[in-house]
C-alpha cells in the first residue's frame, strides 16, 4: 500500500470511529506504531485530523444526530468502564443523584452498591439496571422517548426535574473545550442535562480522552459548571494542567 493511501485511509477510519489508538492503526495496516505517529503528525498538520495521547481524534463536524446506543455502549468500553468506577467511590449512604443517560451512566449504575440511595434519571437502561437494587429509589423523569438513546427528553422531562434537589450530578457529553465548553450532539439531550446540573449542588462531568477539544452541535454550559471531572489517563497532561490552572478538580483513572 502507497503511503499517500494508507494516509488516506486512516483519515476515513478516524472519521468514522470518532478516536483510535496508534497501537490499533499499527496491527490494522501492519506498520510500525513510529510509521503511524508520523502519519499523524502529517495528517494533523494538513488539518485533517487531531492527535491525541496515544492516538487521533476526528475533527469532522460532530452530527446533530445522536448516535444509536447500541454503538455509543461499545465504544472506548475500557476507559469508561474505570470512570464508572472512580465516579462510584463519590456515592455514599443517604446520597440523591442524578445519572443522565450516557453510557457511562450506565456503567456507574451496574457497579453501584445495593445501598440507601436515591437515584434520578431519564435513562431507560439506568432504571432497569438499578430496579433489581432494592435499597435504591429510582425516580424516572417521564416524558418524550428517543429510541436511539432509551432515553426521555421534552418539557416534560425538563419540568419535572424543578420538584427535585439532589446532591450530585453525574454528566456526560460528546464534546469538551477549553474555550468552548462542553456540547452535546441532541439540542433536547443538551436541555435535559442543563436542568440536571441546575439541579445538583456538585456537577461530575464524566467523560473519555476522546471527547476533549471536541465542539458538539448544541453548547450545555461553560466550564465553570463543573466541579469535578472524571476521566482517563490517557488525556494529555498539558490540557489537564490548564484545566487545572482553572481551579477545576480533575481525577484520572
Amino acid at each position: 500500500m502507497l503511503v499517500a493511501e494508507r494516509q488516506q485511509k486512516i483519515v476515513e477510519l478516524v472519521n468514522e470511529k470518532k478516536s483510535i489508538r496508534v497501537t490499533e492503526l499499527s496491527q490494522h495496516f501492519s506498520v510500525t506504531e513510529e510509521t503511524i505517529r508520523r502519519d499523524l503528525e502529517k495528517l494533523e498538520k494538513e488539518k485533517l485530523l487531531s492527535r491525541s495521547h496515544g492516538g487521533a481524534i476526528s475533527i469532522k463536524p460532530v452530527d446533530s444526530m445522536e448516535i444509536p446506543y447500541s454503538e455509543r455502549e461499545v465504544i472506548n468500553v475500557k476507559e469508561k468502564s474505570k470512570i464508572a468506577l472512580e465516579a462510584v467511590k463519590q456515592v455514599h449512604e443517604g446520597d440523591k443523584i442524578i445519572l443522565d443517560a450516557s453510557t457511562t451512566a450506565w456503567y456507574m449504575a451496574k457497579a453501584l452498591p445495593d445501598i440507601p440511595i436515591t437515584v434520578l434519571t431519564n435513562s431507560i437502561k439506568v432504571s432497569m439496571e438499578l430496579s433489581t437494587k432494592k435499597q435504591i429509589t429510582v425516580i424516572s423523569t417521564g416524558g418524550t422517548l428517543l429510541a436511539k438513546s432509551l432515553s426521555f427528553v421534552g418539557n416534560l422531562a425538563e419540568t419535572s426535574l424543578d420538584h427535585y434537589h439532589v446532591n450530585k450530578a453525574f454528566i456526560s457529553c460528546k464534546g469538551l473545550h477549553l474555550e468552548r465548553g462542553i456540547s452535546e450532539s441532541d439540542e433536547r439531550q443538551a436541555n435535559i442535562k442543563k436542568k440536571m446540573m441546575e439541579s445538583a449542588d456538585t456537577v461530575y462531568i464524566m467523560i473519555d480522552y476522546s471527547k476533549f477539544g471536541v465542539q458538539a452541535f448544541s453548547r450545555l454550559a461553560g466550564l465553570g459548571v463543573i466541579d469535578q471531572l472524571i476521566t482517563d489517563s490517557n488525556v494529555d497532561k498539558q490540557v489537564i494542567e490548564q484545566l487545572e490552572d482553572r481551579s477545576m478538580h480533575v481525577i484520572r483513572v
